[in-house]
């Protein structure tokens, strides 16, 4: 019987959470949430002058947002903490010590400098030639332990997306595991975390595929049973380069959750940037973890799309719950002086008219700031000079008796009588309903415009139109 699947997410917290790290974050969440394992979140915090509580809090913020929750680790426990780094010090030392006394570790008092002076002289094929294998003792100088590799031999795997890879041992030297403090480097503290936390699949992202291979000699040395790999593929920006915090304002998650996507939205993008379910676009997250397999992972980098995201995000928006959305966009009408509120019914009706057009959060509030504003809109420029012109003028005083008159309680019955009015005056109803369009929501492009009269209310609607005719030479 195979053991229980265990995966993990192990970010280090030196900045924000990047979207190739939501990716992979993600990949491991469905792969044990469909197989009915383990998705644990270990924070890799060794880097003590980055990592910040900060970072911590944005990347559990991150994955919160997204909905991708951990079953061990940060602020929910379990039974193989600490899950922090920095708090299984006393782990690698034993481990690293256990390795000494095997003869497969040494100290090193090798400095940076002589190092980069070595490396400097031989070029990009210089490898650390073991100068201190003998592990003798370093005295007052500082030093690090390396891992000894074996002397021959060849180490390799198969991926459960790459295939089969391998490499000579003699490509390789002996690593610094960790410093004499024990502080772990990454490929030394993953594993021996990746061991003692029972983790039987590490999935990453392509560019430490050639960690792994110090990694299973660290597991043949240490007579630990390796877990699987799956190696994803790289995301590359816009502009073909790998996406970067540096180059790349969009790597930020959290960037998109203040541009106003949908958390579904961002999660069925980033989902098909490595892998597929046939010509499916639109994906939900019940869809993802009944389909997701690392059989349908690719090898080829994804390349960073604004327009599909914005596609994607809209189509989440128009199926999306009014109510949820009234709460998600309450933020961006308040950036905007808009002062509503989570508990007014006319946000929720608002959103039910808005959501068939709006791509992103921010653009349902820009197109619904007509509905909560009083007096005007804003006007666009040319909209106002081909519609509101001294010829609509007697079009917009009649449709203003019929709404005066009638109501708006009934959309359709005032529907209906502009269509008479129109027919009246020989014209088609967007002779007649477009001037009126502009003059209530200040746009030619808006929801139904009998719905939208009837939610702005029939005191505002009197209000702008008079506005409008006194505005009319």
């Amino acid at each position: 019987m195979s053991a229980p699947i265990r995966v993990r997410f192990a970010p280090s917290p030196t900045g924000y959470l990047h979207i190739g790290g939501a990716r992979t974050a993600l990949f491991n969440w469905l792969y044990a949430r469909h197989h009915g394992g383990t998705f644990m979140l270990r924070i890799e915090d060794t880097d003590r002058e980055r990592s910040t509580p900060e970072s911590v809090r944005a990347i559990l913020d991150g994955l919160r947002w997204l909905g991708l929750d951990w079953d061990e680790g940060p602020e929910i426990g379990g039974a193989h903490g600490p899950y922090f780094q920095t708090e299984r010090i006393a782990l690698y030392r034993e481990t690293v010590e256990g390795l000494r006394a095997k003869g497969r570790a040494y100290r090193c008092t090798c400095t940076r400098e002589e190092i980069d002076a070595r490396r400097k002289l031989i070029g990009p094929a210089y490898r650390y030639e073991g100068t201190c294998k003998d592990d003798r003792d370093p005295g007052d100088k500082p030093f690090v332990y390396r891992f000894r590799l074996p002397e021959s031999g060849r180490v390799e795997f198969a991926d459960r997306v790459v295939g089969k890879i391998g490499k000579m041992v003699s490509d390789l030297y002996d690593e610094v595991l960790c410093r004499a403090d024990y502080v772990p480097l990454y490929n030394f503290g993953c594993v021996v975390d990746d061991h003692h936390m029972g983790i039987t699949l590490v999935g990453r992202g392509q560019e430490h595929i050639n960690s792994t291979f110090p990694q299973l000699l660290l597991y043949e040395a240490l007579g630990w049973q390796p877990p699987e790999f799956a190696h994803f593929p790289l995301i590359l920006g816009p502009d073909r380069e790998k996406l970067s915090k540096r180059l790349h304002p969009e790597a930020d998650v959290m960037l998109h959750k203040k541009n106003g996507m949908l958390p579904e939205a961002l999660l069925n993008y980033v989902v098909r940037l490595g892998w597929s379910h046939g010509n499916d676009e639109v994906i939900s997250r019940a869809q993802m973890i009944e389909w997701f397999d690392f059989d349908r992972v690719g090898s080829t980098s994804g390349v960073w799309d604004p327009t599909k995201l914005a596609w994607l995000n809209q189509k989440w928006i128009e199926a999306g719950d009014d109510k949820r959305l009234a709460e998600l966009s309450l933020t961006f009408f308040q950036d905007r002086n808009v002062p509503v509120s989570a508990n007014d019914p006319k946000v929720v009706r608002a959103m039910a008219l808005l959501k068939g057009r709006a791509k992103s959060l921010s653009e349902l509030a820009d197109q619904g700031l007509f509905f909560f504003t009083r007096g005007l809109p804003s006007m666009d420029a040319a909209a106002e000079a081909k519609f509101l012109t001294s010829a609509a003028k007697p079009l917009l005083a009649d449709a203003r008796k019929l709404i005066a008159d009638h109501g708006l309680a009934d959309p359709h019955a005032l529907e209906e009588k502009f269509r008479a009015l129109a027919t009246e005056r020989g014209l088609g109803l967007g002779k007649v309903a477009q001037p009126v369009r502009v003059a209530v929501t200040g746009t030619t492009a808006s929801p139904p415009l009998f719905d939208t009269m009837a939610l702005i209310g029939q005191d505002e609607v009197l209000a702008r139109l008079d506005a409008v005719l006194a505005r009319i030479a």
